[in-house]
C-alpha cells in the first residue's frame, strides 16, 4: 500500500513513472513466474518499486534498470525463503490457485501498440509453451534467463541483478536454454 509520500515521489517530474510504466509489466510477468501467485507477483513489484523510490530515486536514470532488477531479484529470493521456512516449519505450502474474482491492474492496462490479431494468437501460443517451459526451470535459471534474455541486460548486469558471478550467470542461462530447447522440442 502506498502512502501519500509515495505517492508524491512516483508522480514526480524526475522519470520515475516512464521507467514504471516502461519495465511494471516484465517485472510482473517474472515475479509471477517464479511466485505462480498473481497478488503476491504484484505484493512484490510493488515493494521493488517502492524501495527504488526511496533509496535510489537521485541516482541517474541510466541505473534505474539494472537497480531495479537487483532489487526486485531479491525480493523474489526473499519471498521464496519466507516460503522454504514456512513450509519446513508449519505445513506443506500449496500452490497459487488464481481465482476468478483477483484483479490484475497490469493486465488490464492497454497496450499502446496495436497488433495483428492473427499474429497476436500464434505468438500467445508460442508464449505460453515458453512460459511453461521457464516456469519449470530452478529459481537461478529461471533468473538468468528472465534477465539475459527478457530483459537484455548483459552478463555484468545479470551478474550484479542476481549477486552471483559472471560465470554462474553463463552457466545457469546455458542450462536454462538447454532444457527450455529440450522441452519445446528444439534439436539445436
Amino acid at each position: 500500500m502506498t502512502t501519500p509520500l509515495d505517492e508524491a515521489a512516483l508522480s514526480g517530474g524526475d522519470g520515475l513513472d516512464a521507467f514504471f510504466s516502461s519495465v511494471e509489466r516484465r517485472a510482473f510477468r517474472m515475479a509471477r513466474m517464479a511466485t505462480r501467485i498473481d497478488a503476491e507477483a504484484f505484493d512484490i513489484v510493488q515493494d521493488a518499486m517502492l524501495a527504488l523510490v526511496r533509496k535510489y530515486r537521485d541516482r541517474p536514470a541510466a541505473q534505474w534498470p539494472a537497480l531495479f532488477m537487483r532489487i526486485l531479484q531479491n525480493r523474489i529470493l526473499d519471498w521464496h525463503s519466507r516460503q522454504s521456512r514456512q513450509k519446513r516449519r508449519f505445513w506443506q505450502a500449496l500452490p497459487g490457485v488464481e481465482r476468478e474474482d483477483d484483479f490484475d491492474p497490469v493486465a488490464e492496462a492497454p497496450d499502446p501498440v496495436p497488433r495483428d490479431p492473427a499474429l497476436l494468437i500464434e505468438r500467445a501460443r508460442d508464449m505460453a509453451r515458453v512460459e511453461v517451459a521457464v516456469r519449470a526451470l530452478p529459481l537461478r535459471q529461471q533468473q538468468a534467463f528472465m534477465l539475459r534474455i527478457w530483459e537484455g541486460l548483459d552478463v555484468a548486469q545479470c551478474a550484479a541483478a542476481m549477486d552471483c558471478s559472471e560465470g554462474s550467470v553463463k552457466t545457469h542461462l546455458f542450462r536454462a536454454l538447454q532444457s527450455i530447447r529440450g522441452q519445446l522440442g528444439d534439436p539445436s
